[in-house]
């Protein structure tokens, strides 16, 4: 099953050019434009626009929704560059400049929400609003914020992530459909959504020319800021969804999200992991629905 086959009724996929590069986005809209801001939906790591299957022709049926691919993701281009924060950051604004042509909510899961963070508390103009679902601490791991044990194994992962030979192995071996399906599995809350299209859609793109080296480039990345150097600034609307059961970016650091946001709200999913809009898509669609209409935005 190739990537196009998984796009719902009514969503196209487009291409735009950046800094040279050619970068895929998925795009729906609603039938009769009602002049509601538009929503971009931003992926984590090794996702891609297709991530979202399930939610974007829900959230088309009063507003234009835009998936975006990251440079380096799914079908989007993967130069030979430095990946960071700031480099999906400049996309992002760039999109929403070029493409968008104005302010739009941003809903971003883990990588994707902390772009999405950036974004809003860097340039407030630019957004309506901001839709967290397990919001990543960072690019990468800190050491100080991994438990004891896991830190000398994170340690020398990256010790090898900087060997050229061993760098490749470990790509083979971490892009495999078994490691993905495997994975998966560890972070999903509600397994049953881990199927064989879930598992291609991650897959394919790791087969395409440069993607080891996107790959290797982004787990060797700076962390970037944290999720709490930038909730203080935050102007507009903000949404913090979280799956209960995400053992990659736990619930704990979420519920403190207020403390440093106090308008923001915080919805904690019981049952689901660390991409919550794939395990049970009606119930975020229906809370992100819910919580546009309550801020009419």
């Amino acid at each position: 099953m190739v990537r196009a086959d998984l796009k719902p009724a009514a969503t196209v996929e487009e291409f735009w050019q950046w800094r040279g590069h050619r970068l895929c986005y998925w795009f729906a809209k609603p039938e009769q434009e009602k002049g509601l801001a538009p929503i971009v939906l931003l992926h984590g790591f090794g996702a891609s626009a297709g991530h979202w299957r399930k939610n974007i022709a829900v959230l088309a049926k009063d507003r234009r929704v835009y998936a975006l691919d990251w440079l380096g993701f799914g079908a989007s281009s993967k130069p030979a560059i430095a990946y960071n924060l700031d480099l999906f950051e400049a996309q992002l604004l760039d999109f929403l400049a070029e493409v968008v042509e104005g302010p739009a909510i941003l809903v971003g899961n883990s990588i994707g929400a902390l772009v999405a963070l950036m974004v809003s508390a860097h340039a407030p103009e630019k957004t309506s609003g901001a839709i967290l679902l397990n919001c990543a601490g960072g690019l990468t791991h800190r050491p100080d914020e991994l438990p004891a044990l896991v830190r000398p194994i994170m340690a020398g992962m990256q010790m090898v992530l900087r060997i050229p030979g061993l760098a490749e192995g470990f790509f083979e071996f971490a892009r495999s459909r078994r490691n993905i399906r495997s994975t998966l599995k560890q972070v999903y809350g509600n397994t049953n959504a881990v199927t064989e299209e879930l598992v291609e859609l991650l897959y394919a793109p790791s087969t395409d020319a440069g993607a080891a080296k996107v790959f290797v480039s982004v787990l060797t990345a700076e962390a970037g800021p944290t999720p709490e150097s930038l909730l203080p600034t935050i102007q507009t609307p903000l949404l913090v969804l979280w799956g209960e059961k995400d053992p990659w970016t736990p619930i704990d650091r979420g519920r403190t999200f207020t403390n440093y946001a106090p308008a923001a709200t915080f919805v904690p999913l019981p049952g689901l992991g660390h991409c919550p809009h794939d395990e049970d898509p009606e119930w975020v669609n229906r809370l992100i629905g819910d919580w546009l209409q309550a801020n009419d935005i």
